[in-house]
This record gives structure tokens, sequence and C-alpha cells, in this order.
């Protein structure tokens, strides 16, 4: 058996021992799969296959930072429904020709409360925010294989509440440049808090984290500037039913899917045009997201999400817009550089 054949058949077996810790009940630090940049969030929140110079997408799978990613930088704003405001930065630097680090961080500010009592007294204000620091690895293994890790402190902060945690992201990617194929499998948010918002009874309240598995594949075509991407998402949980508010009669009906319903629930397709090295255009569907944030007997683009980016000069801007209901749109900004270009 060869070392990468051991490598890979550990990473499997790690991932199925896995799949037993997801478990009903509530979680912290939801924010941490939020999609990082414009560009993740065009592809329907989640992309773990595409690799090429796009420093950002290492966010989402530690594999994806190669030697094109060297010196790179990514800085990333979300404005996001209820006035909620979310960004990102990177930075990224190649060791030698295969190994390879970065280093980044992700904020979420929700804004300022109106502080009450149960009388309507104003009390003042508060904030409320949410932090993680990135610090990310990754290992070429041989031509087509790349192994990635990244270690994310955590720190949350509501109102006089506070909790630290730390997480591990695991990732592989497989990249066939020949074939034009690429595939990604990552193993997101293995952690816990580490101190609580609160204690009780003298324990402290720990829940768990946002834990997911998701495998994706990414195929360009030689004869047209196409690429398509499928990710599937959640795949530690089958089950993604959930109870739906009928908003039209105010009742609660049982919204359990059929298989092929549910096993669409974890998918996510995406389309890039690429008719240049300095020029994409994507647009993608979640499937769960559009099943979840649907309105009964009303039409939208809930579950569509799409965008572009352009080089500009020295600079790669992006920008993408993703539907989550009626009225509530993200808009999402990037723009990304690398210091090479400036001689650096």
């Amino acid at each position: 058996m060869t070392s990468l054949t051991r490598i890979l058949s550990s990473f499997t077996m790690f991932c199925l021992a896995l799949m037993t810790y997801a478990q009903a009940g509530g979680v912290v630090y939801s924010f941490l799969n939020l999609p990082a940049s414009s560009r993740l969030a065009a592809m329907g929140g989640s992309n773990v296959s595409i690799r090429d110079n796009d420093i950002n997408l290492s966010f989402s799978n530690p594999a994806l930072l190669t030697q094109e990613t060297d010196k790179c930088i990514g800085l990333n704003y979300t404005a996001y429904p209820a006035g909620i405001h979310i960004g990102s930065a990177i930075y990224g630097i190649a060791l030698n020709d295969n190994s390879y680090i970065a280093a980044g961080i992700q904020f979420v500010n929700y804004g300022q409360f109106q502080e009450v009592t149960e009388e309507n007294m104003q009390l003042g204000t508060f904030s409320a925010s949410d932090y993680a620091l990135n610090l990310m690895y990754a290992q070429k293994l041989t031509e087509k294989w790349t192994l990635g890790a990244i270690v994310k402190p955590i720190y949350s902060s509501y109102e006089s509440y506070s909790s630290f945690g730390i997480a591990t992201d695991i990732g592989i990617n497989y990249n066939n440049e020949e074939s034009l194929w690429s595939g990604g499998l990552v193993i997101k948010n293995i952690g816990t808090e580490l101190k609580s918002y609160y204690s009780s009874d003298g324990a402290q309240h720990t829940e768990r984290l946002p834990f997911e598995i998701m495998m994706g594949a990414s195929k360009r075509f030689a004869h047209a500037p196409l690429r398509v991407s499928i990710t599937a998402t959640n795949l530690e949980k089958w089950d993604l039913s959930y109870s739906k508010l009928n908003t039209s009669l105010y009742a609660v009906e049982n919204a359990k899917s059929n298989f092929t319903g549910m096993l669409l629930r974890h998918l996510i397709l995406g389309v890039d045009f690429l008719p240049s090295n300095n020029f994409y255009l994507t647009v993608s569907y979640n499937f769960r997201r559009a099943a979840e944030m649907s309105i009964n007997n009303v039409r939208s683009m809930s579950g569509f999400a799409g965008g572009f980016g352009m080089k500009i000069s020295k600079f790669q801007a992006g920008f993408s817009v993703a539907q989550y209901q009626i009225g509530a749109l993200s808009y999402n900004f990037s723009l990304t550089t690398s210091l090479n270009q400036f001689g650096l």
C-alpha cells in the first residue's frame, strides 16, 4: 500500500467515524458556515472543489491553497439582511513548492440593540458580534492530491455574555489538469466551547459546534468556457426535514420530504461562465435554501445566487447577490490581489 493510499484510507475512515458526531440540539458559532467571500456566496454558499488562484476559496477548503495563492490578499464584505455586517480577510504564503500557509479572520457584527426591562424601561444599548481566526496549512501530497487543515480560535460576545471556543477543519483536494476534473472533501468545525456564555449549577453550559461534512466536484470543458460544480452538504445527517410555517393559514405543517426531495436538499448546483482569465460569471441554486425559505403560493428566487468577477489592473474585484426570502438579499463584495504583481 502506497503512502498516499494509506493517507486517503485513514482520512476516509476518519470521516465515517465522525458521522456519529452530529446530533440533534442547539449549536453555537453558526456564523462559521456563512460564505466568506462574494464568490462562495455566488456558488450557493459553499464550494470545496474549485482550485485556482482565488485565496478566498481556502476558507471553504484549506486544501485549495496552492502555489498560485502565494502572497495573495483577500478582503471581503457582505451586507446581510436585518442590517448585519459580515467581513473577512486572508493572506497566504507558499513556504515552498509543496507547502502553503495562510492566516485569515472572519467577523460578524449584528449591530446595536435596545436594552429594556420587562416593564419596557430603556436601559441603553448593547452590541453583539462573532470572530474567528483562521490559521491554515496545506501540504501537496502528489501532483493531483493536496491535504489541508484550519485551526480556528473563536470569540463571541452578546451584550455581557461571551464565549470562547476552538474548531478545526480538515480538507482534501483532487485536481486533474488533464481531464479538467477537481474534487474536494471537507470535515468542518470539529471542536468545542472552551468557555460558554453562561454556567448552570456551577458547570459550563456548553453546546455543540455546527459540525458538517461536505463533498464536491467541478468539471471544466475543453471546448466551452464553462465549469459545472456540484456540492453535497450536511453529509453527516440524512434527514434535513423541518416544520414549515404556512403564513397564509398560520398553521404548522409537516414538511417531511420523499427520498428525492431529501437528496436534493443536500445539493448545491453551480455554473461558471469563463470567457477569459480576467472575467467570470456565476449562477447557482441551493435546493435546501429554496425549500426552507420559500413562502407558500408566492413565487420567489429563493435558493438562487449569482455574481461576477473581473480583473481591474492588478486587482480582482467580485460581486454577488443571494436571495434568502422575498426582499431578503445579501450583497457580497470581494477584492483580491497578489503582492507578486507589485514586485514584493
